[in-house]
């Protein structure tokens, strides 16, 4: 009887099919996991900007109003405590995420984001328990900036690791959607709330409803990580390091030494530093320095900051997209030097009028959208897989909790010192700092994160 025989070109159509279905199947896999990470992003940076659009009325509501500018200025203090809690929550939940992987932190952050967003929704007022409120606040706060700092970190760091190298600036420019979306949401029901309701009604209760929303926001959202997949870079890693049976480190991580890791984290943080405050000061503060200081209708503040940051997202994807083929660095400095440019002319335009809200805003966050777009990518590129997302976690949230969460206090107290120039001249010397720190950091575009480290 005559044996069986298989053709051999069969046997390779056969081979090429099922790794066409695999590599299909992976590019699903890797679009959802993308869409609950950004997602979950958009929760957190929708209920974060919240607590700065309602800053206002959170002060009335939880501080004592005998003096109504200190209690502006204790409002956004504690917005600013929040934020040095972030570096810290990038150090711990960044080497868990670099030990026990990505999808593990992102569902745990994920969860007390949205416990401390509840807590704020239905805290007490100072009339009725004193001091009680602004400390418990102030505990909300902390415990997100804790989990902020933990999610930032490894988002960035998954989001890159599950995008196609030679697309990894477009995919990476959609964290920054999430973070732009978040604000842009946060803004939208801030209008809608301010026009619904009587002011007084937004004062009592009103400026509840963000975050008591952004609680039911959080299950969906956790529902979406559930069927997350772990990053193919970090399991690679994990598998390398598990075949020499705990004891011999991958070499991605041995031949990047102590020195160069120091290295990487200043570079990181001086070229955040410029991004931030820029980023900070025009979505968390712009429109309370428009309402407070120009006499702006708060309503038509939250729109026109609403709508300028709505036309700025969409230019992120391609921002990103041209990182890919330009590189990253030329992207950071078309931010940096149109920020030093503009700043000045931006601040002084703002008036009484909502216009002059919606042009300067909207300038200034094109600019930084341009470089929040690459954040995911060239902070990727520059740490190790082992040590990513610690490296990012304690890099990007020192420089956001220094330079861009004080940012809304500092202008604040500027303009108490009646030096309101010196809110622009802070912007540009910053900036100048995420020049040089750029011009520093070597070309990454293309690079492959498994190899990042080995020159």
């Amino acid at each position: 009887m005559a044996e069986a025989t298989t053709d051999p070109r069969e046997h390779g159509h056969a081979v090429r099919a099922v790794a066409t279905r695999q590599s299909a199947s992976g590019n699903r896999n890797a679009v959802k996991s993308l869409v609950a990470s950004t997602t979950g992003q958009l929760f957190e940076w929708y209920e974060w900007t919240a607590y700065a659009v309602f800053a206002p009325f959170i002060a009335a509501a939880m501080f004592n109003n005998d003096n109504p500018v200190s209690a502006l200025l204790a409002t956004f203090a504690v917005f600013a405590v929040g934020f040095l809690m972030r570096p810290l929550g990038g150090i711990v939940f960044g080497r868990i995420a670099d030990v026990r992987g990505r999808k593990h932190v992102l569902i745990v952050t994920m969860l007390m984001m949205a416990g401390a967003s509840l807590l704020i929704g239905i805290l007490p007022t100072y009339d009725s328990i004193g001091v009680l409120a602004s400390v418990l606040l102030l505990l909300a706060r902390m415990i997100q900036g804790f989990a902020h700092g933990g999610e930032s970190a490894t988002a960035y760091s998954y989001v890159a690791e599950i995008a196609p190298p030679h697309r990894r600036g477009m995919w990476g420019s959609l964290v920054f959607v999430a973070i732009m979306g978040g604000t842009v949401i946060a803004y939208g029901i801030g209008g809608g709330i301010t026009a619904l309701l009587s002011e007084t009604a937004v004062g009592d209760w009103g400026w509840r409803i963000p975050f008591l929303l952004g609680a039911l926001f959080a299950l969906f959202v956790l529902y979406l990580r559930r069927s997350m997949e772990e990053s193919e870079v970090f399991d690679t890693a994990e598998t390398v390091e598990m075949q020499g049976g705990g004891e011999v480190v991958p070499e991605v991580v041995t031949t990047f030494s102590r020195g160069r890791m120091v290295r990487a984290v200043g570079l990181v943080v001086a070229m955040v530093s410029g991004i931030t405050v820029a980023h900070y000061t025009w979505s968390s503060y712009a429109s309370t320095f428009a309402i407070t200081q120009r006499d702006m209708d708060a309503g038509a503040a939250f729109w026109m900051i609403f709508g300028s940051q709505l036309i700025a997202l969409c230019t992120l994807p391609l921002w990103g997209l041209l990182s890919d083929r330009i590189g990253r660095r030329p992207v950071i400095f078309i931010f940096a030097v149109g920020t030093i440019v503009t700043t000045p002319f931006l601040m002084g335009m703002i008036s009484d009028q909502a216009w002059t809200l919606f042009v300067a805003s909207l300038i200034a966050m094109t600019l930084v959208a341009a470089a929040g777009s690459i954040l995911s990518s060239f902070m990727s590129e520059a740490f190790p897989t082992k040590m990513r997302s610690a490296g990012i976690g304690f890099a990007y949230s020192l420089s956001v909790a220094v330079f861009g969460g004080s940012a809304p206090y500092l202008n604040a107290q500027f303009i108490q010192w009646d030096l309101s120039w010196l809110i622009s001249a802070y912007i540009i010397f910053l900036c100048v700092c995420t020049i040089v720190a750029t011009a520093v950091m070597k070309e990454t575009h293309g690079s492959d994160l498994h190899k990042v480290g080995d020159n």
